[in-house]
């Protein structure tokens, strides 16, 4: 049920998100130059009834039909809806927004189903005749459906949803929508809210009034912010701690939502907060009559200030913030006192928020060990707009260093091409990713920010082999408020020699034993692994470490560093930097990320390869 109402979400949103900016034009153009704006302008306020009554109606039902049919189907799509629009009366009835996501898709399937009967029928020579004559036939007809059926249909459905909303403000019950809103957001279905419920009766309400708090309802950047918040100040897990404060510039910046949602998954009882938060700035926008003029999409506070009413821009940001100032209240003391140190992966694996011992990677070592193998890597989210853009760019950039080879795209988690081999998603949508493509292997993540699952992928991608890491031992998490230092002044050797792999292997792994990280036998299982396939990863940089069978010889996590200026011949490279690894845990796992941003300059990596400054490379990697 709930796949089945993510993916009916997500078809609904993926028709309004490409047309987004043309919601942005509308609503600037309205915010601008209707009598109340900013620059009050009778001729250029007069675009604004046609754009919505026609263009983002017509641009809908295109993209509906195309969804379904193809480039055909978007042509009968905004064919089909003109029907639906002459049937209100163009401007003088009622936006056919929600009549545009129905017969567009409705389009769109019936050309496909032509097609399909055509398909051993077509003869020769008439192509082109039959292709453009089925579409303007069968696009009338469906005009003529839309104008007699679906006018009155989705008029008197809108009817019914605009004399609830009325009801509900009547009656100052308006704020007790949050109770609904909040829980559905964080299952992903904030597209499916916003555009396919809110949108049109807030159009509608702008025609009325010149604003709608039906905009400011889901799209309200406050709740989630104050939950990103507390869990920032008030989290004992350290990955959670420290991602928040990145989260919270995408989430109130950018606008992406869905980043802070795996933080109320990993403990759902916060869920208390963004709801409350959410009320108590429905009922201050509800008290004032504050509302907006245009559908805040994405939903960050630059675009919610961006169609705010001139007289009102004040109260806007008032309401942000009382959104965000309760919804931190009631999260601190819920996170403080509940919070068990559970991890951003941690929560997408159980969403009863039981603590659970870090999953990693589920991808399977028999496909991933031959790295040669992996061309395409998909992240995923529900509308592919948002978090998986953000995704795929970050570990794009962090892995084009070593494997310039494989593409990396981010797209809609029901829409993952037959051609990828791995897909990186949300575990909460790991059962839609499996339907969309069978093929692909699959990475659940918690966190687009930070997630070992994602450093483990890198690792496996770049040396052909998981990371060695040994099993954590049991520890009360309450007590563990910091990882040990894994990378020290002592575990550094600069401008040595090595004639072979084999030497500069044993030498960090003597290392490693001197720091007291491993037993010596640990060195055996890194000249081991290197036999397996060598851990040379370009730029002139090694990462040794032991295989997965020597997990017990590790001691402690730690991480060494040789600096070899001649270079050291690795198979037909040569190595001027070796990082010696061993890991419990995740505790390497930051230092690896740290690494593997110190690469991002090339400039810095020159300078590591020949600099006698301890303390300088102590700096780059801490």
């Amino acid at each position: 049920m709930k796949n089945a109402l993510q993916k009916f979400g997500k078809f609904l949103s993926a028709m309004v998100m490409p047309n987004i900016g043309a919601f942005i034009a509308w609503g600037f153009i309205t915010a601008l130059f209707i009598p109340a704006g900013w620059l009050p302008n009778e001729k250029l306020a007069a675009i604004q009834p046609y754009m919505l009554f026609y263009l983002l109606p017509v641009l809908i039902a295109y993209t509906g039909g195309k969804m379904v049919g193809g480039d055909r189907g978007g042509v009968i799509g905004g064919i089909a809806v003109m029907g639906a629009i002459a049937g209100v009366g163009g401007t003088e009835g009622q936006p056919m927004l929600m009549g545009a996501m129905i017969m567009g898709p409705l389009a769109g399937w019936v050309i496909k189903q032509f097609d399909k009967f055509m398909e051993d029928k077509m003869p020769a020579g008439f192509e082109m005749l039959i292709n453009n004559f089925s579409v303007g036939i069968l696009g009338m007809l469906l005009a003529i459906f839309g104008s007699y059926i679906m006018s009155p249909l989705m008029t008197g459905i809108m009817n019914v949803l605009t004399a609830g909303v009325n009801a509900l403000v009547n009656a100052h019950l308006l704020p007790l929508a949050a109770i609904f809103i909040e829980p559905a957001k964080v299952l992903f279905l904030n597209n499916a809210i916003n555009h396919g419920i809110f949108t049109p009766i807030g159009a509608t309400q702008v025609e009325e009034a010149g604003k709608s708090i039906m905009y400011m309802l889901e799209a309200n950047p406050g709740p989630g912010l104050g939950v990103l918040l507390a869990y920032m100040f008030f989290s004992k897990d350290d990955t959670t701690r420290q991602s928040a404060p990145g989260a919270i510039i995408i989430h109130f910046l950018g606008g992406i939502h869905e980043i802070y949602f795996p933080y109320v998954l990993m403990n759902p009882i916060v869920i208390i907060a963004p709801i409350v938060g959410n009320i108590c700035a429905i009922a201050f926008y509800s008290f004032f009559k504050v509302g907006l003029v245009g559908p805040s999409s994405p939903g960050s506070i630059i675009a919610f200030m961006s169609v705010a009413p001139r007289d009102q821009i004040l109260l806007v940001l008032a309401g942000v913030l009382i959104a965000a100032a309760i919804s931190f209240l009631v999260a601190s003391p819920i996170i403080r006192f509940t919070d068990k140190g559970a991890s951003l992966e941690d929560a997408q694996a159980d969403l009863a928020a039981k603590k659970a011992e870090a999953k990693g990677m589920t991808v399977s070592a028999g496909k991933v060990g031959n790295v040669a193998d992996i061309k395409k890597i998909i992240f995923a989210c529900d509308a592919g707009m948002g978090s998986s853009a953000m995704g795929a760019t970050k570990f794009r950039n962090r892995i084009k260093q070593f494997r310039p080879d494989i593409v990396v795209k981010n797209t809609s988690v029901d829409n993952i091409p037959a051609d990828c081999d791995i897909a990186v998603v949300q575990t909460i949508l790991a059962d839609r990713a499996k339907k969309s493509c069978p093929t692909a292997q699959i990475v659940e993540i918690g966190n687009f920010l930070a997630d070992p699952a994602l450093d483990n992928l890198f690792m496996q991608i770049s040396t052909g082999d998981t990371m060695m890491t040994a099993a954590p031992e049991a520890e009360d998490p309450v007590e563990k408020v910091t990882k040990p230092d894994v990378f020290t002044k002592e575990g550094i050797l600069l401008n040595q020699k090595a004639a072979t792999k084999e030497e500069a292997i044993r030498q960090a792994g003597q290392l490693l034993v001197d720091r007291g990280c491993v037993d010596p036998s640990y060195i055996d299982a890194m000249l081991e692994r290197e036999k397996i396939v060598t851990t040379y990863m370009g730029m002139g940089l090694a990462i040794p470490h032991g295989t997965t069978q020597a997990k017990g010889t590790v001691k402690k996590t730690g991480i060494v560093f040789v600096q070899y200026p001649d270079g050291v011949p690795f198979g037909d490279e040569k190595a001027q930097l070796v990082f010696g690894i061993a890991g419990i845990g995740d505790e390497h796992l930051d230092m690896l990320a740290k690494v593997a941003t110190a690469l991002d300059d090339e400039e810095v990596i020159e300078k590591m390869k020949t600099t006698n400054d301890v303390d300088w490379i102590l700096k780059q990697l801490s």
